[in-house]
């Protein structure tokens, strides 16, 4: 038996070229792709014969369907690569407004909550590496990349505690 792999059209060949070409992420490629394939699917017909009315229409419609903001977001991204470099029609995109994302803000933990967490870790590395990163405001992967060489011990602000010396 044998296989064959379904012809791309010179349309999706162009834009994978465009997208190889600016070294997008394999995964920004295929999100970009399905952005155009979802279009596509909507409007029955292909995708660079779109208007401005269809596309707002298109946007209505992911909306619609319960699409997150992030997903509009990012279909519509893929749209404007496809018709502003792909196509060389960006003025069909020059209405369609990305949807605002909410705000929303980070948890914070009590004084009990993070007294109750750094008494659970055993482990002396865990418990300097959680106290430093609370302490701080470090990201995980900045506590982890941390060197013995960026902690200051002599230094006499803080109280006398060590701190952080910056990088440069």
């Amino acid at each position: 038996m044998e296989f064959r792999t379904p012809p791309i059209s010179p349309l999706r060949q162009r834009m994978l070229e465009d997208m190889r070409m600016r070294k997008f992420q394999p995964h920004t490629q295929t999100g970009y792709i399905r952005a155009v394939l979802r279009l596509t699917h909507f409007l029955e017909r292909a995708p660079d014969t779109a208007t401005a009315d269809d596309l707002r229409r298109f946007q209505v419609h992911l909306a619609d369907d319960g699409a997150t903001p992030s997903t509009i977001n990012t279909t519509l991204s893929g749209l404007k690569f496809f018709f502003e470099v792909t196509v060389g029609h960006g003025d069909v995109m020059a209405k369609v407004a990305p949807v605002r994302l909410p705000q929303t803000l980070p948890v914070v933990l009590s004084r009990e909550e993070v007294t109750r967490l750094l008494g659970a870790v055993t482990n002396l590395k865990h418990h300097t590496a959680l106290s430093v990163a609370y302490g701080t405001g470090l990201r995980a992967s900045e506590v982890i990349g941390l060197k013995v060489t960026d902690v200051d011990s002599g230094c006499a602000t803080g109280g006398g505690w060590p701190t952080l010396r910056a990088r440069s």
